[in-house]
């Protein structure tokens, strides 16, 4: 099978080939899934430099979420049939034509999305969830900032808190990116960052603040984002985009009675599998009835996974890149 290996840890992908890999073998317990669709993400290019918390043996095979049909069945399992639909995620592996993984781990992919979309769900959509309904508890009506509306996570969290009754304020740099969000999700506001938004937000929110500012963005976004936050606020944080890890001095916390709360969905799950599968359940049941939807910016095949990457990496993507092997 054709897959692309991550051979060496460098800058700009590098250390990145596609290459010709043996076909794996299901192991007792396992489903080998022919993939059909694998979404982009930022950790998959973090590990291509090895600045990503999981630190796979060279070489390896990035990606995350995938969906594609079941082609063959390790000993033991049962449910599945050959040529079922399903999707799946994995720490690594998607960017190829071929995935063994935990039959377990697989679930039905909703009949309303296609190969894409499928692919382009699960980890975005199970982040804004635990961010959102475990961490935050956000609340119906209550006024929820969004950095990075347009990726694929920020997007999700949009998605999600419009569904969940929130009063949603999309963020972004890029007036181009706030008005596709506007026309795929219709926010409550939209917002350019660009040199500065405290003021803004105060007039939006009446002169308050947010309750929830959801942050995958870090860096000079964080720091003004603690000062749009009204009392009580929860500051959630998604990751470091920007790329500047930054920090919060106790007394902001104390004097405005806030809350800075970390967001890992996967080792969320992993601490508490039983809401964990809780989680997984529930953002594919509205999957299934069309709650909630992501969106494909692009669709590219695995020989041209440079572009893919580049979509993430130069953040010209609204919503997913998704790689067809």
């Amino acid at each position: 099978m054709k897959a692309l290996v991550v051979e060496a840890l460098a800058p700009d992908f590098a250390g990145c080939a596609v290459r010709e890999a043996p076909t794996p073998t299901p192991a007792p317990g396992e489903a080998l899934v022919r993939i059909r669709a694998a979404s982009v993400n930022f950790p998959d290019l973090l590990m291509t430099r090895g600045e990503y918390q999981l630190k796979p043996p060279l070489p390896f095979t990035p990606g995350l979420d995938f969906a594609g049909e079941v082609a063959a069945l390790g000993e033991g399992v049962g449910g599945l049939e050959i040529g079922a639909a399903v999707v799946g995620g994995a720490r690594t592996g998607a960017f190829a034509e071929y995935i063994a993984v935990p039959a377990g781990s697989l679930r039905p992919k909703p009949a309303r999305l296609s190969w894409g979309e499928a692919a382009s769900y699960g980890a975005a959509y199970l982040t804004a969830r635990v961010a959102l309904v475990r961490r935050a508890n956000l609340q119906a009506g209550e006024w929820v900032l969004v950095h990075g509306a347009a990726g694929g996570v920020g997007l999700a969290a949009v998605d999600l808190a419009k569904a969940m009754g929130a009063r949603v304020i999309a963020a972004s740099a890029s007036d181009d990116k706030l008005a596709e969000v506007s026309r795929l999700y219709a926010p409550d506001a939209v917002l350019d960052v660009t040199g500065g938004f405290r003021d803004t937000v105060k007039a939006i929110t009446g002169g308050r603040g947010v309750d929830v500012v959801y942050d995958p963005v870090g860096g000079d976004v964080f720091d003004e984002s603690l000062r749009c936050l009204a009392f009580d606020g929860r500051l959630l944080v998604i990751g470091f985009t920007s790329g500047r890890i930054p920090t919060v001095s106790a007394n902001i916390p104390l004097i405005k009675g806030i809350s800075v709360m970390g967001v890992r969905a996967g080792e969320y799950g992993r601490q508490f599998p039983e809401r964990g599968a809780e989680d997984q359940a529930a953002v594919w049941a509205m999957a299934d009835a069309g709650t909630i939807r992501p969106h494909v910016h692009a669709e590219l095949p695995l020989d041209r996974w440079r572009e893919a990457f580049d979509l993430l990496a130069s953040r010209r993507v609204v919503g997913k890149a998704v790689i067809t092997p």
